[in-house]
């Protein structure tokens, strides 16, 4: 693999010199150590490696820093450390620094969006993997990088995954000494080593196995009481958190140290602090958006004799963090996961259960320095029903980015990208509509140089698009300011108008306020290298109509109209609701910023949004403005109606009358029978007898005979209902439509079966008596009702088209009497038991002994002995 550092005398030389401050006594604490040799042996062999340690390993600090030479007698080398939260970046570059005697800036260096600590001597730089792959499609060969570990990858971020695909084709096509190593904290590392296939030897990359020497714990479960509602969307059920606190509460009592909680989002982590006043600890909240001074207490300690701590803090904690002080561990046994609902262009975060995995890593926290514990909020039943890993991101997330990127890299479909999962079909589809929709990729899915441009911002593609076009629109300095609110959602605190949440962050002095304004700086400064800078056309003037502007231009399916039920109507179709109280709710028109929708809801909830008006909302959804025809039935009937829409609201409505398109207005009429069944047309008894006559020649004969069930008759309206359907234009003149003369039309003329219709299934069959019966076809058989002693002296049931006829035999009344299949087995075994009922009711009428031989009558038996 590639070469060391220019001069190598100067390598030892730096080595010679930090000797002295270098803390080898805690790197030889660190289980990492005995697997670096057969690491480093794997990269000058092979190029490529998969690291499998446990957390608290020390793979994170130590390898890095033998990776460059910086420890031991290996080649110097520059190396790029990947991390997947910035929050990991800092703390990595900090911790390798420490080790070192150093300042972070020096030999060891960070960068993450919109702050870079580095320099001509940084020989180890950490940056996060969102970072990595800007560099990537920048500078594809990473000049001046000899090797790049990406930590942390059994997480199964998409940036990670992508970002180890580019890299696999970096080596492939353009640096094959580039070294690269995979380093995941579980037993998936064989994924990863199949992906890292070596260019030198071929095969999958060597697999390098780390023991860990931690402390251990003990699992303890703790599983909430009876009735906790299941999690959904991001809603957690209150009397779960107060269990959760509870178990905290119980860990202070009874173990000594610190205690980590985990909890499933900062909404919990300040709903349990809430929970734990009065308790005799410090309580600290941990997650992404914690400020650097919060960040920085919990990962320095409490010190000798200090306070205890509780850290409640998200899933940052689960890995690339080592929290100082801690003996506890309490698992609330939930993470977040994105959701995105393709259709509509909604994303949201999903409440679930805690993988295996994770919850190892979790509770690995607890043992790093002295024998641990965990504390389990569920069962020990609920264990084994619990996912191995966590969802891979490419899998349920928005992949507009990825997309982009892919495109950008020059394969569009990522069907060449060595990944683990591929991306879903429909997913990526939706994606890359997306992307066509804002000009970022042409009809064959290859990106344009606009979408290149977008690439290079550094935010999603749509807030992409709005910093592009809303800097000629508002100016570069206020699409800025706009964009990176979007970027990172405000503070729940800042209100759900972005107009307002914008002059907050700009008096804010909160860690928020901070970093929109690091933001601001940065975005402001990628406008003006990709060109986009200036002043803008100056059209649009007051804050409010910039944010509703410039939200639009990155959300144009989230416009949304107020509709008269109350509510909004976004283009997209999605219906949204403001919170009760919002001064958004009189607004015509929004564009909505931040909206979410679980699978339980009808309409989605906003929680940030601008106004906007119609004009607005034209221009930056102009790709879905529609107009024309409407012809659809609805509500029982044909409605021809002009129309402008944009999406799914309507804009302008004319009735159209007589005047609408007979094609448009025909196929609303087969929609409504579709809808609505065959049950529109007229239905008279010759109708209804000819459908049932039909249904049992179908069935019994076959042949051409036609199926008109309602199922086959709707299919095939087109057949038989023309020219009468053409000729329609709504529901009435439907159920003036003869359905029996409709219904001739299916019956096989071209064969001359048709003419046989009455041979094969008659109306009527006459009897013995001389009298003629309908036969009835409804039951799915031929079925004859008639009175008994028209039947005397037939020794043989009729059939019709081979089917023997069920034959209802009634009394002199017209009662039911009896029903056959075998009138000579009737004759024989249960004419005696009739004929002994009703004899008495009905002296007046003829009862044979033998009905076989007698002669089959209408009459009563004084009328036969004055005809006789």
């Amino acid at each position: 693999m590639g070469g060391p550092v220019d001069n190598r005398a100067r390598l030892f030389s730096f080595a010679y010199e930090t000797e002295c401050v270098i803390r080898n006594d805690v790197l030889d604490l660190l289980p990492v150590r005995h697997a670096v040799p057969e690491l480093l042996a794997a990269l000058e062999g092979r190029g490529t490696a998969v690291l499998h340690a446990p957390p608290g390993t020390g793979k994170t600090t130590l390898v890095p820093l033998a990776l460059a030479g910086l420890i031991g007698d290996g080649p110097g080398r520059r190396v790029l450390v990947a991390e997947p939260r910035r929050m990991a970046v800092r703390a990595a570059a900090g911790r390798m620094a420490w080790l070192l005697g150093e300042d972070v800036g020096g030999t060891v260096g960070f960068a993450v969006r919109g702050e870079r600590r580095a320099g001509p001597s940084t020989r180890i730089e950490v940056v996060t993997t969102g970072l990595l792959l800007q560099r990537l499609q920048r500078d594809p060969e990473l000049a001046g990088v000899d090797a790049v570990l990406l930590d942390e990858c059994h997480e199964r971020h998409l940036d990670a995954d992508t970002a180890l695909a580019f890299l696999v084709d970096v080596r492939a096509a353009l640096r094959p000494e580039l070294g690269v190593v995979a380093a995941s904290a579980t037993s998936d590392a064989e994924a990863w080593a199949r992906l890292l296939t070596s260019q030198e030897g071929g095969g999958p990359a060597p697999v390098v196995r780390s023991e860990g020497e931690g402390h251990g714990f003990t699992v303890v479960h703790a599983p909430p009481p009876a009735g906790i509602r299941p999690a959904h969307g991001t809603w957690v059920d209150p009397a779960l958190l107060r269990h959760v606190a509870a178990t905290v509460r119980e860990a202070l009592a009874r173990h000594e140290g610190d205690v980590l909680c985990f909890l499933p989002g900062t909404g919990e982590i300040a709903r349990t602090a809430g929970l734990l006043g009065g308790v005799d600890a410090e309580v600290l909240q941990l997650h992404g958006r914690a400020s650097a001074s919060v960040q920085d207490a919990v990962l320095r300690g409490a010190g000798p004799g200090g306070r205890r701590r509780v850290v409640l803090s998200t899933s940052v904690a689960e890995s690339s963090l080592t929290v100082p002080g801690v003996r506890v561990v309490v698992d609330a046994g939930l993470a977040r996961e994105p959701r995105m609902d393709h259709a509509r262009g909604l994303g949201s975060l999903a409440t679930v259960p805690v993988s295996a995995a994770a919850a190892t890593q979790r509770a690995g926290r607890s043992g790093r320095e002295a024998p641990g514990t965990v504390y389990r909020c569920w069962s020990e039943a609920e264990e084994s029903g619990r996912a191995r890993f966590p969802a891979p991101e490419i899998r349920i997330a928005d992949l507009a980015g990825f997309a982009l990127r892919a495109a950008c890299w020059g394969d569009p479909t990522a069907e060449g990208l060595a990944l683990l999962d591929a991306p879903p079909a429909g997913a990526l589809a939706a994606a890359r509509s997306v992307l066509g929709a804002i000009g970022a990729v042409d009809g064959a899915g290859k990106a344009t140089g606009r979408g290149v441009r977008m690439a290079r911002l550094g935010v999603h593609p749509r807030l992409g698009r709005a910093l592009l076009d809303g800097s000629a629109e508002v100016g570069a300095r206020r699409a800025a300011e706009v964009v990176a609110l979007l970027s990172e959602e405000p503070p729940r605190e800042y209100g759900d108008d972005l107009a307002a949440a914008w002059r907050e962050a700009r008096r804010g002095g909160d860690a928020y306020g901070a970093r929109w304004r690091a933001e601001v700086r940065r975005l402001e400064r990628a406008a003006a290298s990709e060109g986009e800078g200036g002043a803008g056309k100056g059209g649009v003037a007051g804050e409010d109509a910039v944010a509703g502007v410039v939200t639009a231009l990155a959300f144009p399916e989230r416009v949304a109209r107020a509709r008269e039920s109350g509510g909004h109507l976004m283009v997209s179709g999605s219906g949204a609701r403001l919170a009760e109280g919002s001064g958004l709710r009189s607004a015509p028109w929004l564009a909505v910023a931040v909206a979410d929708r679980t699978a339980r809801d009808a309409t989605a909830r906003v929680r940030l949004a601008a106004v906007v008006d119609e004009a607005v909302a034209r221009r930056a959804a102009g790709h879905l403005l529609r107009s024309g025809e409407e012809v659809r039935w609805e509500d029982g009937d044909v409605v021809a109606r002009s129309v402008e829409r944009l999406g799914a609201v309507e804009l302008t409505v004319r009735p159209l009358g007589a005047g609408a398109d007979p094609a448009l207005v025909r196929e609303a009429l087969l929609d409504g029978l579709r809808r609505e069944g065959t049950g529109l047309l007229r239905w008279g008894r010759e109708a209804v007898e000819l459908r049932e006559r039909l249904a049992f020649l179908h069935g019994a004969v076959g042949g051409g005979w036609p199926d008109v069930a309602e199922e086959a008759l709707v299919e095939r309206a087109e057949e038989w209902l023309e020219p009468e359907l053409s000729r329609a234009a709504r529901r009435a003149d439907l159920g003036r439509i003869d359905a029996g003369e409709a219904l001739r039309r299916l019956l096989p003329w071209a064969s001359g079966e048709a003419g046989r219709l009455d041979e094969l299934a008659p109306e009527r069959i006459e009897v013995p008596s001389g009298s003629r019966i309908r036969v009835a076809y409804g039951e799915g058989r031929p079925v004859l009702a008639v009175k008994l002693q028209e039947m005397f002296g037939l020794a043989e049931t009729p059939r019709v088209a081979g089917v023997p006829v069920l034959v209802h035999l009634l009394s002199p009344a017209g009662r039911p009497a009896a029903v056959t299949a075998d009138l000579a087995s009737f004759w024989r075994d249960g004419y005696r038991e009739v004929r002994a009922e009703l004899r008495g009711r009905y002296p007046r009428h003829p009862w044979p002994e033998d009905p076989s031989a007698a002669v089959a009558t209408r009459h009563t038996s004084a009328r036969l002995r004055r005809e006789g």
